[in-house]
């Protein structure tokens, strides 16, 4: 059942009758009082929220509704319908827990599509062996931290929502980013991959959205841009904290309306794409310090996947190993070295500042310098020239360092269990086992 809650009557007459063609049910609200009688009694699926219900259209009214409905019914997504729409507010009611943000006159299609997506991702897992179906044969690992990122990949990647992915460097970004085109109703379609950290400023429009002939120099040929390639399918910024002010704000007009000009072309064109972004950037902070755009994070981050560093993904090391070995010896023709206890012991004990990238160097470049039949953590050592290697935390204080990174997610997240979720990297049926393990209260 969907809660349509608007103090217009016209408005909720037209909602009813465009989400019952469709096949939902829906009740209706006029007033925050009856809208809160409805949430206490039932539980809607989805509520499409008006923000203003009296002369005052400062959205107040909205929001406080918005906070009430969450303490009731936290995990039940709400849509905000405002004919003030303004950023400033768009982005305090995100802050309360809102799944999404629209204006009037909505657009029928869109606003379906975001119903359509609020639902998917709110609804319960289905039973039986999904992992049939979930291509993951690229991704390389088992352990508890990659697994909840696996799980949030799954349930996310069916969608159309953009998802922002956070992770230090070379923790596999692009492969979740890949994951998630593979596993997409958008596979068949291109993936065009961008590394916005590599692109000048002055470049930029040329390489998103092509240009005609002669609209700079060295333009000798009509060219499309990456978001023309990636047409249909799904376009992956990566480094998205690189982009200044001024390119973010060309970034966020096509990211929003899904159209764009090519230079030296004034006719506007549109496109199909889905947008992942990734970033190692600190951009909540960025945003604080206004060097990121705050529409243009709130646009970019319905969905946050955090990767885990390779320090806390010391089962995954193993089986990394055996990859990058494997991986190398059927390149050069060399044949399978043995790993020797003692080097696997070795190898779980460095940091990795650079994560997998730097694990994959050092066992390539063992064994390029070491031909022997079995390598040794001598050998390894030898070839490393990272940081010292560190003694790993009791289990203990593991549990104490996932307590407080809960704790942590929870109070930057005002309480909202979703983007809590989305921050640590995890599901939020993951996320709810956590709390009831360290008897945590939102």
């Amino acid at each position: 059942m969907i809660l349509i809650v608007d103090d217009d009557a016209a408005v909720r007459l037209s909602l009813k009758l465009m989400l019952r063609r469709e096949g939902y049910e829906t009740r209706e609200a006029s007033s925050p009082g009856e809208a809160m009688e409805i949430v206490r009694a039932a539980s809607p699926e989805l509520i499409i929220l008006d923000m203003n219900f009296s002369r005052v259209t400062t959205g107040q009214e909205g929001l406080h509704l918005l906070r009430q409905i969450k303490i009731f019914r936290p995990s039940v997504p709400v849509i905000l319908m405002t004919a003030w729409g303004s950023i400033p507010l768009a982005v305090e009611g995100i802050h309360a827990g809102a799944f999404d943000f629209i204006t009037k006159p909505w657009d029928n299609q869109a606003l379906l599509r975001r119903i359509g997506v609020a639902l998917e991702l709110n609804s319960p897992a289905e039973g039986g062996d999904e992992s049939a179906d979930f291509d993951r044969s690229f991704i390389i690992g088992r352990s508890a931290g990659l697994l909840n990122v696996l799980d949030t990949v799954k349930r996310i990647a069916a969608t159309d929502a953009p998802v922002l992915i956070m992770g230090e460097n070379g923790t596999g970004k692009e492969l979740i980013a890949e994951a998630m085109h593979r596993n997409s109703r958008r596979r068949p379609g291109p993936m065009v991959k961008v590394n916005l950290g590599g692109i000048p400023s002055s470049l930029f429009e040329s390489e998103m959205f092509g240009h005609r002939k002669g609209a700079l120099t060295g333009a000798i040929t009509d060219r499309d841009g990456r978001f023309a390639l990636a047409d249909g399918g799904t376009i992956f910024l990566d480094e998205i904290g690189e982009l200044d002010l001024n390119c973010q704000v060309k970034l966020l007009r096509v990211l929003q309306e899904h159209t764009y000009e090519r230079l030296g072309d004034s006719a506007p064109r549109t496109t199909d794409v889905r947008a992942v972004c990734a970033t190692n950037a600190d951009l909540p902070s960025m945003v604080a310090a206004r060097t990121f755009r705050e529409d243009l994070y709130y646009r970019i981050n319905l969905i946050t996947v955090t990767l885990p560093p390779l320090r806390d993904r010391v089962d995954d090391i193993p089986l990394l190993v055996d990859h990058f070995v494997g991986r190398h010896c059927e390149a050069t023709g060399r044949q399978r070295p043995a790993i020797a206890p003692d080097a696997m012991d070795f190898l779980k004990t460095l940091p990795y500042p650079g994560n997998i990238r730097e694990l994959k160097n050092l066992v390539e470049r063992t064994l390029l310098v070491t031909p022997r039949e079995s390598l040794t953590a001598a050998d390894f050592r030898g070839q490393y020239d990272g940081p010292a290697a560190v003694s790993r935390p009791a289990a203990s204080s593991l549990e104490s360092k996932e307590r407080q990174s809960i704790e942590t997610a929870l109070a930057q997240t005002g309480g909202n269990l979703t983007r809590a979720a989305g921050l640590l990297g995890i599901s939020r049926q993951a996320l709810y086992r956590r709390m009831e393990k360290y008897e945590i209260t939102p």
